[in-house]
């Protein structure tokens, strides 16, 4: 049956949003629920219960708050989806009206069909006589508006009558497209039989948020102020209404929860939610990237539900690239001293990734609110590492450039201005961690206009450059520019490239290690690395705490690179770790130096 144009005019679409509403209650009862297993019943499970009892009821909570997840997702989408399509049918409506009213006025004739007739008007030529009127319908060889012939005149009201005929069309023709659409997308959120929600849900789920995100754009997604800084985006969530904030979080939470100047509750909730519906749309790929990912986010899965001290907060997730992930241990709005550590070289989106890096974090986070509680820290991965194996550390940075560094440096700074902006505390403590090829990361988002926004103090692990020769370039002074540098981190010691065709003629006699060893030998004294001045030297004029050796680079076959990933451990360094939770938690005053190179 053909829409209308009288059924346009008395549509209601108050009734669509009311669906919407009881949508959207729907969908806040299963988040209040899920809200309640995550944050008290499996909370006072894991404290004060043990054995295969409490692991069993761990288990089906926890699959119980997944299938909440579910619910709160499908409903949210079938909410914006209600609202999204009455908001584009009353712009219709609203047009159709207007129509109509100007063919009140005119004192034409609008009939069901859409036809509109006009009267008598005008003047023939000869006689004075009124031109007939006549009746025209909606397209561009209308009757009504021909070309007259001979010296009869054009009836005047033609052309008006024509308009409104096109206008009432357009507007039908428009609302029709829109049911259509929508009838299809309402069609295909219905969930599976049973209660279980397998993975094969997710995936279903997945596609529907896409759908829903690609008919609600002009509804939401062209409100979120993508390009404004971070502040500004504080200060536009601060102003919604709670019920369009349900709506971005149900729909957009991948934007939501990557929009620097967000709260962190409000992207962690985000990311939360994406990362299943990202895990379920990785779930139907094949590719071996898409595998290597999906392992990484069933891993930080894992974590997110098992709980961690610090607790932990997704601040960032995404399959863009090699892959994005933000991890936070400790509110970072709610700690004065926060800490963001960009990892380098080989780094990406995997199971590496997923446990190793996010424990630098977590060691960073325990050993800074050791010294004060209220101390954060967050690993960061929110740009294109380069992925050169480091296992040859001269070709690896040749390889990799400055562009990566480049370009991530500008997402990191505007990440910085975020956490900067959404910190409850006036004197907040904020620090800048690069380790490896993450210290050229920081070193370019330092010269970025007006530096690094809130950055207190930068620390530069294992690093083979930062892009600039003296500490005070950072922008930060340099009593606060920290390093730390291993004895037999071969990254911290690579040739500059004055140096490299040395280093190249030991790769060809003797591979990498030989390689490290004759770029050294061509000039002990030069204290110039890769990307600039050695920050361990003297000249570069930051602060170098002490660290611990690390293994010998010809220990082990292949050779080892354990110096340069042992900055962050507890266990391994505990000089090293130590000192950089001191700097995070704002008391570098209690450093110990270390002798410059």
């Amino acid at each position: 049956m053909s829409l209308t144009w009288d059924q346009l005019r008395d549509l209601k679409c108050g009734e669509l949003e009311g669906a919407a509403d009881s949508w959207g209650k729907a969908s806040n009862r299963a988040d209040a629920g899920r809200d309640r297993i995550e944050n008290q019943l499996l909370n006072g499970l894991r404290t004060t219960q043990h054995g295969e009892a409490a692991t069993a009821a761990v288990g089906r909570l926890r699959r119980m708050s997944r299938n909440l997840g579910y619910v709160y997702t499908e409903c949210g989408l079938l909410r914006t989806t209600l609202n999204s399509m009455a908001h584009e049918l009353r712009l219709q409506q609203r047009d159709l009206n207007h129509a109509l009213e100007d063919a009140e006025a005119l004192g034409l004739d609008v009939h069901a069909d859409g036809s509109v007739t006009y009267p008598a008007a005008g003047k023939a030529l000869l006689d004075d006589a009124p031109l007939p009127g006549g009746t025209v319908t909606a397209g561009p060889a209308a009757p009504g508006i021909r070309a007259p012939s001979g010296l009869v005149g054009p009836n005047p009201m033609a052309a008006e009558a024509q308009g409104i005929a096109d206008r009432v069309a357009k507007a039908v023709r428009t609302a029709a497209e829109i049911d259509w659409r929508y009838a299809r997308i309402l069609r295909e959120l219905r969930a599976g039989e049973g209660v279980g929600v397998p993975d094969s849900a997710w995936q279903d789920a997945a596609g529907d948020a896409a759908a829903v995100r690609g008919a609600a754009r002009g509804y939401l997604k062209d409100e979120i102020p993508r390009d404004a800084s971070p502040a500004e985006r504080r200060a536009w969530w601060a102003a919604l209404t709670d019920e369009r904030r349900e709506e971005y979080l149900a729909v957009y939470p991948n934007l939501i929860g990557n929009l620097d100047g967000i709260p962190s509750l409000v992207r962690d909730a985000a990311n939360r939610d994406n990362l299943q519906l990202l895990m379920g749309e990785l779930e139907g790929r094949d590719d071996t990237r898409s595998r290597t990912q999906l392992a990484a986010l069933h891993e930080i899965d894992r974590q997110l539900q098992a709980g961690s001290k610090p607790p932990m907060y997704l601040l960032g997730i995404s399959d863009e690239g090699n892959g994005r992930a933000i991890v936070a241990f400790g509110n970072p709005d709610t700690a004065r001293n926060v800490a963001a550590y960009v990892p380098g070289l080989g780094t990406a989106l995997d199971g590496d990734f997923a446990k190793n890096d996010l424990k630098r974090a977590r060691d960073t986070a325990i050993g800074a609110q050791s010294h004060d509680p209220s101390s954060a820290a967050i690993v960061w991965l929110g740009y294109d590492a380069p992925q050169t194996p480091i296992d040859d550390p001269l070709g690896a940075f040749a390889v990799a450039g400055d562009e990566r560094a480049e370009r991530g440096g500008v997402a990191y700074r505007s990440f910085m201005d975020g956490i900067k902006s959404t910190n409850e505390h006036e004197d907040s403590h904020l620090t800048a961690i690069g380790h490896s090829y993450g210290s050229r990361t920081v070193g370019a988002a330092t010269q970025r206009g007006g530096g690094i926004p809130g950055v207190d103090d930068i620390v530069l692990v294992g690093s083979p450059g930062v892009g600039v020769d003296h500490a005070e370039d950072l922008g930060v002074g340099k009593d606060h520019v920290f390093v730390g540098a291993a004895e037999n981190d071969p990254v911290t010691k690579l040739p500059s490239k004055k140096q490299s065709v040395a280093g190249v003629m030991g790769l060809l006699s003797g591979g990498p290690a030989m390689s490290y060893l004759a770029g050294d030998a061509v000039d002990p004294g030069d204290d110039e690395l890769w990307f600039g001045r050695d920050p361990a030297s003297e000249a570069f004029g930051a602060r170098r705490f002490p660290v611990g050796e690390g293994s010998s680079l010809l220990s082990g076959k292949p050779i080892s690179l354990d110096a340069h990933s042992q900055y962050f451990d507890p266990q391994r360094d505990h000089l090293s770790s130590n000192s950089i939770a001191l700097i995070v938690a704002g008391k570098s005053q209690m450093l110990k130096a270390e002798e410059y190179r």
